[in-house]
């Protein structure tokens, strides 16, 4: 299978083509860099063939993948630093929802399939409930939730053979993430204030990236949530066990998400991705991120 990856500069994409190299796929990176900009860490994914390809350019986008004339694409590509996001409407929005468009029309122009990775930012957060990927009571708080949503219903519009893939809480080794700066700050302080309020659960690229392989294989198109097994938690939580596995003092001082006060996009409260869906549909659950973190951990320490 040909399979074109979006965002192979990031965390997600970078990971995607590793995995799908190593089952024998043919996988093309793609991203708006001139050349591969990602993690120079000696994987297949910097050495696989690379388009640069603006997503928000829609002529370049019909050239690339007519060109390519790929099997499936994975959409991992996005703004996603949230909180700039506020100040940015029109470009995040001509990158998220705009960007994904494009890339859905040539698709149904191609007849491949199509996967787009989204978040649980599409929902408002209210109340304890999971939310299970076949709900429609989106209501998102932010920007960047409001253009991922964006993203998602143009796919629906115009893709047949589609995945919407939903993750949270995301880290992996090719960038910045949750981890790396509780690391860095913990060297630096003796306690920090950490959210107690918000309630999700972790994803490890690497492990989402075998999952996403697996049904990108699959004819079972569809809504999916995914993120790692292991429970429920707060940022709180995540920031006192991965001080704990890296073997640090630094104390975790909970603070609500109002207390915090310093984040300008809101952000959900309750981020519980019901993901059974995923073992109904005969895909294994990624392990718990108790593990992953472990696992980590061990990767850039």
């Amino acid at each position: 299978m040909k399979v074109l990856v979006t965002g192979v500069c990031g965390q997600l994409g970078h990971d995607v083509v590793n995995e799908l190299i190593r089952r024998g796929h043919e996988a093309i990176g793609s991203d708006i860099a001139p050349l591969y900009a990602g993690a120079d860490d000696g994987t297949a994914v910097t050495r696989a063939p690379y388009a640069q390809m603006d997503i928000t350019d829609a002529q370049a986008v019909a050239r690339v993948l007519s060109e390519a004339r790929p099997d499936a694409v994975i959409h991992c590509a996005a703004f996603t630093a949230v909180d700039a996001a506020e100040d940015n409407e029109d470009k995040v929005r001509a990158i998220n929802a705009g960007g994904t468009r494009n890339i859905a029309r040539v698709c149904k122009a191609l007849g491949c399939k199509m996967m787009y990775i989204s978040t649980d930012y599409i929902f408002d957060g209210r109340g304890e409930t999971p939310w299970t990927p076949d709900c429609t009571d989106y209501a998102p708080l932010s920007v960047y939730g409001r253009t991922k949503l964006e993203g998602e219903l143009a796919v629906r519009e115009l893709v047949e053979k589609f995945f919407i893939v939903r993750i949270a809480w995301v880290f992996g080794v090719n960038g910045k993430n949750f981890i790396r700066t509780m690391l860095s700050l913990g060297q630096k302080h003796e306690s920090l204030r950490v959210v107690c309020d918000q309630i999700g659960t972790p994803t490890y690229t690497l492990d989402l990236s075998r999952l996403l392989a697996d049904m990108i294989e699959s004819e079972k198109y569809g809504v999916y949530h995914a993120t790692n097994e292991g429970g429920y938690i707060s940022w709180a939580d995540f920031a006192r066990e991965i001080f704990r596995q890296a073997g640090m003092a630094t104390q975790v001082v909970p603070v609500t998400t109002s207390a915090y006060g310093l984040s300008k996009a809101a952000r959900p409260l309750n981020s519980r991705l019901d993901k059974s869906k995923l073992t109904r549909n005969g895909f294994a659950p990624l392990p718990a991120w108790q593990d992953a973190l472990s696992r980590y951990l061990r990767e850039i320490m």
